[in-house]
């Protein structure tokens, strides 16, 4: 048997020898499946749904479990990271997302495919937060912004390869299968990083006595999972006494989730950071805008394949605009930072509003022969919004914390993130259903467009809150 490689040899020198050239490749393959499992069923939700059933609802929870799973989960994630090593919970995470993949490739109704997907989430909330803690024990001080540079292009790419790749495999119909090589797909990758993190991640060492908050935990959880389930439910099957009750119980859990972080010996968000009005602001702003336009993108696809009648591929394909500018303001922007700080924050919401006002001047003026090559244009300038935001928001939130605070800050954004995608989903595309009852097919478009300018425009209003400069390192 091949042993484990142990210790990466320290160095002061900024080149990556090949021994951490693959073990960068590894935490890429994991970032790089995550992010195509987060994007793929923006694709292939209605073929899932006219294949297995589940109506409206389904598609909803497509949307929102694997992201509600992962932005729970996340912070926890990290901390047994750090109790049980990383190599050990990386090993575990990618094992148990192949699994869970398998399970979603042979998931034969709805609830099955939606807990898969879940379990999915869970997983890779084992899984993600470990790479960067990987990456930081392993590489030197000099090493590490060459590795860091690498993220960028390798999850661009993905960003774009994930929904093509699913509109190809859904369209080419692989031995009758037709969305399920999907996840199968997931097998091959999951096994090829599974083996090579067991040769190449340095053994753990240093494991600290980390306390974790499984009450605040289950507290989010409930809350998160009432309030989901009883919108969906609400919204899809009419407002009958359980979905009210659900949604109570996720108010509860909400509220019994911010008491027990004033309580926690350990808590998942620590209290101080609601004191800096810096932090605040950029948690609410970041979980608005997240919210609607992650939700949107979801809404974006359902409408091409929906009333505009394209195939998967040509959904995928008619995204394109809105990746590529996604990748184009991500890659301007980040070196600005620094300096413009919250002007470049204002800037990505302009751009995004920008957008979302002219894709609902071309529908409007187009009406029913409105196609996706008119809507291009303006779905290009969204993405140069959202790649801008996406790349800001919460660099620039952390920009007057100490740095004991910072570590703790961005851990805390990335999981609300992640969070704000699964509510974005679900309040997105009830908002695109309740008003597909019509005749005027883009009206539903329409009445989720306007939803996402109104909340973009209240993140523009909130913007002047944000602290005017993001730390120097915030890359």
């Amino acid at each position: 048997m091949t042993q484990t490689l142990t210790a990466v040899e320290p160095t002061t020198s900024s080149r990556l020898g090949r021994r951490l050239w693959a073990i960068l490749a590894v935490v890429l393959i994991a970032d790089a499946i995550d992010l195509m499992d987060s994007t793929i069923m923006n694709i292939a939700a209605p073929t899932i749904q006219r294949e297995i059933g589940g109506g409206e609802g389904l598609i909803k929870w497509l949307g929102a479990s694997y992201a509600l799973a992962l932005g729970i989960l996340l912070v926890v994630g990290g901390r047994l990271g750090d109790r049980f090593g990383r190599r050990r919970l990386f090993l575990i995470g990618i094992a148990g997302f192949g699994v869970a993949s398998v399970l979603c490739a042979v998931a034969i109704d709805p609830a099955f495919l939606i807990a898969a997907r879940l379990l999915q989430g869970a997983f890779g909330a084992l899984l993600i937060p470990q790479g960067i803690g990987i990456l930081i024990a392993t590489f030197s001080r000099e090493q590490f912004p060459t590795a860091a540079s690498m993220f960028g292009p390798v999850l661009g790419g993905a960003s774009i390869v994930g929904p093509i790749l699913a509109g190809f495999l859904v369209g080419a119909n692989i031995g009758g299968l037709t969305w399920r090589p999907m996840f199968l797909i997931n097998i091959v990758l999951c096994a090829a990083g599974l083996i090579a993190g067991w040769k190449l991640l340095p053994p753990d060492r240093d494991l600290q006595k980390v306390s974790i908050d499984g009450l605040g935990s289950a507290l989010l959880a409930v809350g998160m999972l009432g309030v989901l389930f009883g919108l969906i439910q609400g919204s899809t099957n009419g407002w009958t006494a359980v979905p009210v009750i659900c949604l109570g119980l996720g108010v509860a859990g909400f509220i019994g989730f911010a008491l027990r972080q004033r309580l926690a010996t350990n808590p998942l968000i620590v209290p101080a950071l609601f004191h800096n009005r810096g932090f605040t602001s950029g948690l609410l702003i970041g979980l608005g805008y997240f919210a609607v336009v992650n939700g949107f993108a979801y809404v974006v696809s359902l409408s091409f394949q929906m009333h505009l009648g394209l195939s998967p591929v040509g959904a995928a394909l008619a995204m394109m605009p809105m990746m590529v500018g996604i990748i184009i303001a991500s890659f301007v922007a980040r070196p600005l930072i620094p300096m413009l700080g919250r002007n470049l924050v204002v800037a990505g919401l302009a751009t995004t509003l920008a957008g979302i006002v002219a894709l609902i001047a071309i529908s409007i003026g187009a009406g029913d022969a409105t196609n996706q090559w008119m809507l291009a244009p303006a779905i290009l300038v969204l993405g140069l919004g959202m790649g801008a935001s996406f790349s800001s928001i919460y660099d620039v939130a952390i920009g007057d914390l100490t740095t004991d605070l910072a570590g703790s800050a961005s851990g805390s954004l990335s999981a609300v993130q992640q969070i704000a995608s699964a509510i974005g989903s679900a309040v997105v595309t009830t908002i695109y259903f309740q008003t597909s009852a019509t005749a005027d097919a883009n009206r539903p478009f329409i009445a989720s467009l306007i939803v996402v300018g109104a909340i973009t425009v209240v993140c523009l209003i909130a913007a002047p809150l944000l602290p005017k400069r993001a730390p120097q390192d915030a890359h």
